[in-house]
């Protein structure tokens, strides 16, 4: 009797501890959010929300639940998540047998894009004691929708960093002279008619009166002074008087080169403003006291008395600082006129050496043939070989036809000459983008974002982060395939809309950008529009359409499969 009881007692305990295996757990015990998985920057960010039925976690197993996201050709495993039974002794989160339980898990994959055919499951391993085991594995997503990849096209229709050109068809110039006059003197010495600053002021009116088609006179100015020194009454009469002086001096002088122009004059009696300027350069022991008195006084007589009370350092002012400020200064102003647009491809097309770079530069501006513009830049490379400009452009050029392994040996050229050159760097950055490589593009923008397209470049590095309420900021300014892009990730659907009507040059990346948009507002007659014409443009559209889950909802039309035959 005993031994059928003892026996009865193992087969119990054996028949219990078989059936204390957790069992399987279905599909709908876990919630997907997103419902269906999306690329933002670089990752497919997942968040799953399961639970745990009554009496079904034994009191004495731990379980551990993995995420495995598969794909043609290998899978990407997400951190693991540890539960445990009540009566195990542990750190994880405790699952009571009576009540059950829920859990958030939060985990991304780095996307490659073999992953926008994929699934995601839950792999389940138990242990209790020294056994362990595993549960069947539970698949609760399929696909992914990778409309973010779109920069990698996008960004071949941005506009990259042009190096531009500096050419001014008219600068402004300007020969100054100084003629200095004795203590309380307004007649002109022969000495200072000789100095080599009025020598070469004359020389430039004789020049330019011999070359009128390329110079043109302005104006020139006469001004004259008198030191703060003495009465107003006495220095206004002696700083018009140099006015004078100098004036019929410059009107001799304009008739002798004949040369024609408007002669303004003015004088200023007191000059306290030059004076403050000389002083505060000095190296006179007082003039922190000389400056403090000039702010205190506003009456000319009263600062003169105050400062002459200064007696220690009145007699340096007399001989350094006052004897500067007693002169009449003349200014020719006049603007050189460079060659005409005509002007600059005749002579690029006869000898291009007698252009400076800048108008070489400027005339790749001049024409809309892209030949054209291969053969400036290129000659400009070999007169200038030491300006990084028209190898960036040369890069521009073949950037935008496509040939990107010549773009970024252009680039490279232009990095050895200047490697933090604002243009050049974007232009890398971009080349980049279009590899994936969003670190690497990202390090090249931040030095170029100084240049004129960096707005634009940074909108479009911000789509491949994933920021997309600051890339449509970025790039609102004009309407683009990137800017219709960030404004659709950004869920911004009808100024999306707006922006794709706008688009002058629609490609094929742009009428798909609208079929997407059809597909997320529910609008038919966007998708088939949209993907009409962009397989039209690049047949190669139609398969992508096919395998792309924002049209999941459409893949059984007949409207749809036939525009995608």
């Amino acid at each position: 009797m005993k031994k059928t009881s003892l026996l009865l007692s193992l087969m119990i305990a054996l028949f219990c501890s078989c059936s204390s295996k957790m069992g399987e757990l279905p599909a709908d015990y876990f919630t997907v959010t997103p419902q269906v998985m999306e690329v933002v920057g670089s990752e497919i960010p997942v968040t799953i929300d399961g639970k745990f039925p009554a009496k079904f976690f034994n009191k004495k197993s731990v379980l551990t639940i993995t995420p495995v996201l598969k794909y043609e050709g290998g899978s990407a495993t997400a951190e693991s998540v540890v539960f445990q039974g009540e009566k195990v002794r542990g750190n994880n989160r405790t699952i009571l047998y009576d009540k059950g339980g829920s859990f958030t898990m939060k985990m991304s994959f780095d996307y490659i894009p073999a992953m926008e055919k994929s699934s995601l499951y839950l792999n389940f391993t138990v242990k209790k004691g020294d056994k362990t085991y595993n549960l069947p594995e539970v698949k609760i997503a399929d696909g992914c929708i990778a409309t973010s990849q779109l920069y990698r096209s996008t960004a071949k229709t941005a506009k990259i960093a042009i190096g531009e050109d500096v050419f001014q068809r008219v600068i402004k110039q300007a020969k100054e002279a100084n003629i200095m006059f004795l203590i309380q003197q307004t007649n002109l010495r022969a000495a200072e008619l000789k100095s080599d600053d009025v020598n070469a002021l004359k020389a430039a009116m004789r020049d330019i009166a011999a070359d009128a088609e390329n110079k043109v006179v302005d104006n020139i100015e006469v001004a004259a002074y008198a030191s703060p020194d003495g009465g107003m009454s006495l220095n206004t009469d002696i700083a018009t008087g140099r006015e004078t002086s100098a004036s019929k001096f410059v009107k001799g002088e304009m008739d002798k080169a004949k040369l024609e122009g408007y002669l303004d004059t003015d004088y200023t009696a007191e000059d306290w403003d030059g004076f403050k300027e000389l002083v505060s350069k000095s190296e006179l022991p007082d003039k922190e006291l000389i400056l403090r008195v000039l702010s205190m006084y506003n009456d000319p007589e009263e600062r003169e008395q105050q400062i002459k009370n200064i007696s220690s350092v009145y007699k340096d002012l007399a001989d350094e600082i006052l004897p500067q400020l007693r002169r009449a200064r003349i200014t020719l102003n006049y603007q050189l006129i460079g060659r005409s647009d005509d002007e600059i491809m005749e002579q690029f097309a006869t000898d291009p050496k007698a252009l400076s770079l800048e108008e070489i530069l400027y005339a790749a501006v001049l024409t809309d043939d892209t030949a054209e513009k291969q053969k400036i830049y290129s000659t400009a490379t070999m007169i200038y070989p030491g300006d990084y400009r028209a190898y960036n452009n040369l890069g521009v050029l073949a950037y935008n036809a496509g040939d990107y392994a010549a773009a970024k040996e252009r680039f490279a050229q232009a990095a050895k000459i200047d490697k933090n050159a604002p243009e050049v760097n974007v232009n890398l950055g971009y080349l980049e983008l279009l590899e994936g490589n969003v670190a690497a593009a990202e390090s090249y923008m931040a030095i170029g974002s100084s240049a004129k397209a960096g707005d634009e470049a940074l909108g479009n590095l911000n789509i491949a982060k994933g920021l997309y309420g600051r890339a449509a900021y970025l790039l609102e300014k004009e309407p683009s395939n990137s800017t219709a892009l960030a404004q659709l990730l950004d869920n911004d659907y009808s100024t999306a809309k707006k922006t794709i009507a706008a688009i002058k040059n629609p490609d094929a990346t742009t009428h798909y950008i609208k079929a997407v948009l059809g597909a997320r507002t529910g609008n038919a007659a966007l998708i088939y529009d949209g993907l009409k014409s962009a397989v039209k443009l690049d047949p190669s559209m139609a398969k992508k359409a096919l395998g792309d889950l924002e049209f999941a909802k459409y893949v059984n039309d007949e409207a749809f499969k036939s525009i995608l035959k």
